[in-house]
């Protein structure tokens, strides 16, 4: 289930740490990098290259939130809903998500061009609404700089 590429750098990473558990954060960004998510089948794989117990890459896996677990768009948008975003519109901005891509929150578009996950907060509330793209920060957003923004993002 892993490429080549991935089990060398996942066995590089390996040795620099004495303890196989203390490698499994950077091995599952590895793995995301790679595939733009981490299967099950590639939870599997990394615990059996590591000799990790699976309920043990399973649980690091899922406890963190920058591990997806389900096939992504090529751009992922991390839009703030959180109060102070929400007072400057972040709702809005939703809807115009919907109506311009039909992209709802956790969906992907059809044709797979963006990912849309709400954010509990981004922690940029002084330039609220903020959304990431990718790793990305834009902020002081509005339907119109949301827009004008993804249009470059292909």
């Amino acid at each position: 289930m892993l490429s080549d590429g991935a089990l060398i750098k996942i066995q590089h990473i390996r040795s620099k740490y004495q303890d196989a558990r203390s490698c499994l954060l950077p091995s599952l960004h590895v793995v995301q990098e790679e595939n733009g998510w981490i299967s099950p089948a590639a939870m599997e794989a990394v615990g059996e290259l590591l000799s990790v117990p699976k309920a043990t890459v399973k649980g690091v896996s899922t406890f963190y939130s920058m591990f997806s677990h389900r096939p992504m768009g090529r751009h992922l948008i991390q839009l703030c809903t959180n109060v102070a975003c929400m007072v400057m519109g972040a709702d809005s901005l939703v809807d115009s998500l919907r109506k311009k891509y039909g992209l709802e929150p956790n969906g992907t578009t059809a044709d797979g061009r963006f990912s849309l996950v709400i954010m509990e907060c981004i922690g940029a509330c002084g330039t609220a609404p903020v959304m990431l793209v990718d790793t990305d920060l834009h902020d002081n957003i509005n339907e119109n700089t949301l827009l004008t923004t993804l249009g470059k993002y292909t």
